[in-house]
């Protein structure tokens, strides 16, 4: 009987973490893409939006996007490209299913190993429900993080069923859970360390190997850190190609701009604002601006905290091993990405907590109960306190998801929850310019770099926005510093060449441009397409056709390239060649040189 009851229990608490995920995350259904990274995972990427195919596969499994090697959230986002297009809801809603399949695995897992049900249920929950999710959750280019989430999940989850039974086939099951879940997003490199923390508890096999006799102890210890080294071996290999990928993408910052000082500093900080977040969700932002100079007072109550804590675990750990497990699970799994080696330009991240939270779910999931000794007092005060808690946290989270609407809302709250947020500034900016609100612009490109002046994207911003009023002048010198700012950067001289061609007739220095930025990237089809272009502008049509040519050959569906070669080929009365490109470009969504050939009675 009282199986089945709590078989009925298992039903009921499966639904409800279902059901409360739906409702405090479902209005993301309702959002838009943002400007921040997704137009390079999704709407502006050429390979995603091909669908699944041969090519997309091979090309998911050897590019670096966002300075990141994830070739299965590459994939998933190109699958969702083929069933969603254009439409973001559907897009939101699979990554709200993988955090969903990620919440019940973990409440299976901890239900299963402990045998306490409620306290999974909670623990379950407040990764569920938690504000801080939501990063993870509404960002459609944080896929990687659900994605790897859901894969780490079922690898610890499938480690549990082996510790049960010791079958060869579950351990490879956990280990390939795991290399997938590397491939969506390397987070979960601690994944070992995780396992041995488990093996402590709840999983209890330390406890077992040290009480076997004293001769065999040894090697039955051995036996559970030998069984950890394929693990540490993918973590080896997913560590080195992560940091390969980061510094090809020059996210890496480098110790001469910040100081390893510095960056003990804001991560010691940084694990008690995590902390405090997690307990007082507010002021929650898609980017925290770096601070380079943190109060030592500040630093001090930091490493207090995190010092008292630590003592307060390791002297509980016979009586409350959850407590250890818990808290060590939070200080290791955030230590890739705590700032010690710092990838971006943000001090901390919301979406950083996904995987460490969990420690902090399990502390207060079985230690807020000993503080209850009596059971009587403990039923009637938990379940209702659980309740509310999950509660205000589901509508805190509903609230936070309709900042992430589009990317106005997103950065007009990011601008009012932080201060001397360049980066906000600068993406709010884009959004204006886009939307025609052009003096608006740039009044947030000059707000981002009176806080930031070294911000090479905001010159060139500025740039665009004023050449967009006709002030090419003032245009010029932003792309002109932008240059000077990164000298190596291709986009800079792509950015400037383009104006000189397009705004000011002066094709040949265009040209100069463009050749710089070829050299720095040789796979830049805009770059060939423009310089095109140019070369048509000064006459020298041989010239404009190869390098339309090379373009066409890079993208084949590049429908401006047809349309320009079309041009070039009509202008030397090849009406064959140059109507064939302007039909296929046509085809492909600009019909202009066509519509104009048509209208002369060129081609019919």
């Amino acid at each position: 009987m009282f199986f089945i009851v709590k078989k009925e229990y298992t039903y009921l608490i499966v639904i409800f973490l279902i059901v409360a995920s739906l409702v405090a995350f479902g209005r993301i259904a309702g959002n838009g893409f943002i400007n921040y990274d997704e137009e390079l995972y999704i709407t502006k990427n050429d390979h995603v939006k091909s669908s699944i195919n041969t090519e997309s596969i091979k090309w998911a499994f050897s590019a670096v996007v966002c300075s990141n090697w994830h070739p299965l959230t590459l994939l998933s986002h190109t699958l969702d490209w083929s069933l969603f297009q254009g439409n973001a809801g559907g897009h939101h809603l699979v990554s709200l299913l993988l955090h969903i399949g990620a919440v019940l695995l973990l409440f299976f897992f901890l239900n299963s190993t402990t045998k306490n049900i409620w306290p999974s249920a909670f623990a379950a929950a407040l990764f569920a429900l938690h504000p801080l999710r939501v990063e993870s959750v509404a960002w459609a280019a944080e896929r990687k993080d659900v994605l790897s989430m859901f894969f780490g999940l079922a690898s610890i989850y499938a480690y549990a069923c082996y510790a049960k039974s010791s079958k060869l086939s579950r351990y490879f099951l956990c280990l390939i859970f795991f290399a997938l879940s590397l491939m969506s997003k390397p987070m979960l490199v601690t994944l070992p360390f995780v396992l041995l923390l488990l093996d402590y508890w709840p999983l209890g096999r330390w406890k077992k190997e040290i009480s076997a006799p004293i001769k065999s102890r040894g090697s039955v210890i051995g036996r559970l850190l030998w069984e950890k080294v394929p693990f540490i071996f993918l973590a080896i290999v997913s560590s080195v190609v992560t940091v390969w990928a980061q510094k090809m993408g020059g996210s890496v910052a480098s110790m001469e701009r910040l100081p390893f000082s510095v960056r003990i500093s804001n991560a010691i900080t940084s694990y008690v604002s995590y902390l405090g977040k997690t307990f007082w969700p507010a002021d929650l932002a898609v980017f925290y601006p770096f601070e380079f100079s943190i109060p030592l007072w500040q630093i001090l109550i930091a490493c207090f905290i995190l010092t008292s804590i630590t003592i307060i675990v390791i002297y509980a750990i016979k009586k409350s091993p959850f407590l250890f497990v818990g808290w060590f699970w939070y200080l290791g799994t955030l230590i890739p990405v705590i700032g010690l080696v710092q990838v971006g330009k943000q001090a901390m991240a919301d979406r950083y907590t996904y995987l460490p939270s969990i420690g902090i779910a399990i502390m207060l999931a079985w230690g807020i109960p000993l503080l209850f000794p009596r059971k009587d007092i403990r039923k009637k005060i938990l379940f209702p306190t659980a309740i509310a808690i999950l509660t205000i946290l589901s509508i805190l989270t509903w609230q936070q998801c309709g900042y992430w609407k589009n990317s106005i809302e997103l950065w007009n709250h990011t601008l009012q929850v932080t201060k001397d947020n360049y980066l906000a500034h600068n993406n709010l900016g884009l959004v204006l310019f886009g939307k025609g609100r052009i003096k608006e612009a740039i009044d947030h490109y000059n707000k981002a770099l009176h806080v930031t002046p070294g911000y090479f994207e905001a010159y060139g911003n500025r740039g665009n926005a004023y050449a967009g009023i006709g002030q090419y002048q003032q245009a010029m010198e932003d792309y002109t510093k932008a240059i000077y700012l990164k000298p190596y950067h291709a986009e800079g001289y792509y950015t400037r060449g383009t104006a000189y061609g397009k705004l000011l007739g002066q094709y040949q220095q265009a040209i100069g441009d463009f050749n710089k930025a070829i050299a720095f990237n040789p796979d830049y089809t805009k770059a060939y397409n423009n310089r095109g272009l140019s070369y048509y502008g000064l006459g020298q049509y041989q010239l404009a056709i190869d390098d339309f040519n090379k373009a066409i050959g890079m993208k084949q569906d590049y429908a401006d390239a047809y349309n320009n070669r079309a041009t070039v080929y009509l202008k030397q009365g090849n009406k064959e060649i140059g109507c064939g490109d302007a039909q296929k470009a046509c085809a492909l969504g600009n019909c202009k040189t066509l519509e104009e050939a048509k209208a002369k009675g060129t081609c019919f």
